[in-house]
């Protein structure tokens, strides 16, 4: 057992949180990161013990762009005000990672400005992809070089080079011995080297005990990044679309489906980052149609196999538009003040606090056995089982309370961690009602005498706001809540088919492209479009390509990331 294994990280994006300008004079420091400190009871308040904040290193604009890796950016401060920062955290029992942008720098860093200034001469010229001299680029600098994600503001870092790779690795290093970091989380982890990865693992497992790496993947197999050898955890972005689509369609199929893929991939031991929102993607209240569903997500968020993670604010349940040229409505400034006694009286912000009390005094909830207890399209019931005793956890994104006649452990009560509620155990079996857009977590009542008490939280209203509703851009209109029976017995899918109640839209795959696959070739050789074509042809062997399936496919069109998901399925 690992200090991240009973993690529930709240993730700060601190160039937007401490209000700081967009761009980088460079001038003298200001010390916004200190702005910060107050925030550090509040998320220890809200039942948090591990902080991921980032990007924190000098930079041009929103962070991913580093001038330099050893200096606070000066817009948030000093290294002493990290320093400090950081052993705050750690004197509130909070643990730290920051963000570690290793794919790329930016045009400031000390290697890139060193070849604009010699060029050939340069013994930086091959810290960089494709350096070449006798092209050009948006910049007009005289050469050419590759980018990360089209962007010439974002240059890509030869990862094979050797020198590259002892940089970065003094780099951990340097976070380790000056700012005392228990972690990093390395951005765009989907496009860089394993052996890349490999070289930062073996310097994880030397600067401290646990020290943990987890990687930003979006696409692929999850367990070729998560594993013994290169990364401790990744983004599970798989179970982020499932858990607000499977609300706002009523298919909690969906989700039971996401969570036995994602299992069945990592081979049930290794534990992903989850999250419902983040610095990239809207606000979880934004993207729920009824708002009231903010209550079953969250449940499931800190009850289900992964590490939880908070995105600072949606706490408070405030909303974030993705926006096509801009983040910053997904990255704003917050002023603590605003939010005062938020814990006792925004329903959000108690519900919360009360999950994160919940996980962090229920082992199983971090090491238990996952079960699939009851599943309809509505309402859904899981198990997770540690030492022979079950936390049976029930949802509902139905309109109207639910009856379930559930599979219970060996416990002669349970109490509802939520509401306080105890049922008696008749025949193995508890019977429990669920309010329509709501969850609850059962705990036996043994488990909860000393370690453990019940919390009950502030009703999230089931209307939607008085405000014009929010519509996310390709997300379904709003439903009309279906009327649902109580459910007297347990309904489960049969393996490899689909209930008939099942609204999955598993339709069939329009037609494919002109693309056609060269296979003689090396993934490294082929197009973008070879590439896509590839993994869709490498899905449709496992099974129907659904629409979102085939969305996801043809949005990414960043090279390396796609070589390394089409080399994910083996």
């Amino acid at each position: 057992m690992a200090w991240f294994d009973e993690a529930v990280f709240y993730h700060i994006y601190p160039l937007g949180l401490t209000g700081a300008p967009k761009l980088n004079e460079y001038g003298e420091p200001v010390h916004r990161l200190n702005t910060l400190l107050p925030w550090i009871s509040h998320i220890k308040e809200i039942g948090c013990n591990a902080i991921y904040i980032g990007p924190l290193f000098e930079s041009v604009g929103h962070g991913y762009e580093t001038t330099d890796y050893k200096k606070l950016d000066t817009r948030l401060g000093t290294n002493e005000d990290l320093t400090n920062f950081v052993a705050e955290c750690h004197k509130q029992g909070i643990r730290v990672i920051l963000d570690g942008v290793f794919n790329h720098t930016g045009r400031d860093f000390f290697a890139f400005q060193d070849i604009k200034k010699n060029r050939e001469n340069s013994p930086y010229k091959d810290w960089y992809c494709n350096v070449n001299f006798w092209g050009n680029n948006s910049y007009n600098d005289g050469f050419s070089y590759e980018n990360w994600g089209g962007y010439d503001l974002l240059v890509k870092l030869n990862q094979h080079n050797p020198a590259v790779k002892d940089y970065i690795c003094d780099v951990i290093r340097f976070w380790v011995s000056e700012f005392d970091i228990d972690g990093i989380r390395l951005d765009a982890a989907d496009v860089l080297d394993f052996e890349y990865m490999k070289a930062l693992r073996h310097v994880a497992n030397e600067v401290k005990p646990d020290f943990w790496l987890m990687g930003e993947v979006i696409h692929g197999n999850y367990s070729r990044w998560a594993n013994d050898a290169t990364l401790h955890s990744v983004t599970n972005y798989m179970l982020h679309k499932a858990l607000y689509s499977g609300h706002n369609d009523h298919n909690y199929f969906e989700v039971a489906h996401t969570i036995k893929y994602v299992n069945d991939m990592v081979g049930g031991k290794l534990k992903l980052y989850s999250f419902v929102d983040n610095h990239d993607v809207e606000r979880i209240y934004t993207k729920l149609s009824n708002k009231a569903h903010f209550v079953p997500v969250h449940v499931m968020l800190y009850t289900l196999p992964g590490i939880p993670s908070l995105y600072y604010g949606s706490e408070f349940g405030i909303e974030g538009h993705k926006e096509k040229f801009s983040d910053d409505s997904l990255r704003p400034a917050l002023n603590l003040d605003d939010f005062k006694d938020a814990v006792e009286t925004n329903p959000c912000t108690g519900l919360i606090a009360a999950l994160g009390k919940i996980r962090q005094n229920t082992p199983a909830l971090c090491y238990g056995d996952y079960k699939e207890l009851l599943l309809q399209t509505t309402h859904f019931a899981y198990a997770r089982t540690l030492d022979g005793k079950s936390v049976i956890v029930t949802v509902n994104n139905a309109g109207n309370d639910v009856q379930m006649d559930i599979q219970a452990g060996d416990s002669a009560e349970y109490v509802g961690a939520l509401t306080g509620e105890r049922v008696s155990v008749n025949g193995g079996r508890i019977s429990v009602r669920v309010g329509a857009a709501s969850g609850e977590i059962w705990i036996p009542a043994e488990l909860g005498s000393e370690s453990f008490a019940p919390i009950k939280t502030v009703e999230i209203a089931k209307t939607e706001k008085v405000a014009t509703p929010v519509k996310c851009a390709a997300e379904p209109e709003m439903k009309d809540e279906p009327k649902t029976e109580p459910v007297k017995a347990e309904v489960k899918a049969e393996p490899g088919k689909k209930p008939q109640t099942e609204p999955v839209k598993e339709q069939e795959e329009p037609a494919s492209g002109t693309v056609t696959v060269d296979w003689s070739k090396s993934y490294e050789e082929m197009s973008v479009e070879e590439l896509q074509e590839a993994i869709l042809e490498k899905m449709r062997r496992n099974g129907p390509v659904t629409d979102y399936m085939l969305g996801t496919v043809r949005e990414n069109t960043h090279h390396g990331s796609l070589v390394n998901w089409v080399k994910s399925f083996g």
